[in-house]
């Protein structure tokens, strides 16, 4: 599917994807960018830039550091997942101290959600 973007973030993206966190870093190069469904980093989705996303899947990751866990970026965050799901994807949230602290247990857990959301 195809979705709407804001042209205006694509700057924003670019530089996104040119420093990405450690914890982005680490999951991209050591499990998504080599993984058997193609995902693309910083998707711009209608007006928001999403961390990771997979079309065939239509699932996206987002990798939340502490900024996320306030009442300002829980709001935002259940506003732009709301949004999302109504384009048809699937958001999954996933800490930063888990991907430093359960890395092999992320990457299972991500390889079901892939699977299921394929099997639908």
């Amino acid at each position: 599917m195809k979705y709407n973007h804001n042209k205006s973030l694509v700057k924003i993206g670019r530089i996104l994807r040119k420093n990405m966190t450690k914890e982005e870093r680490h999951l991209w190069y050591d499990f998504l960018r080599e993984y058997s469904v193609r995902f693309i980093r910083q998707k711009i989705i209608g007006n928001y830039i999403v961390d990771f996303y997979c079309a065939k899947a239509n699932l996206i990751i987002e990798l939340d550091g502490s900024q996320h866990y306030d009442e300002i970026g829980i709001n935002k965050d259940i506003e732009r997942t709301k949004y999302l799901e109504r384009q048809g994807l699937k958001v999954i949230r996933i800490s930063n101290n888990e991907i430093n602290n359960n890395f092999r247990g992320v990457c299972e857990f991500i390889d079901r959600e892939i699977q299921q959301s394929l099997h639908r």
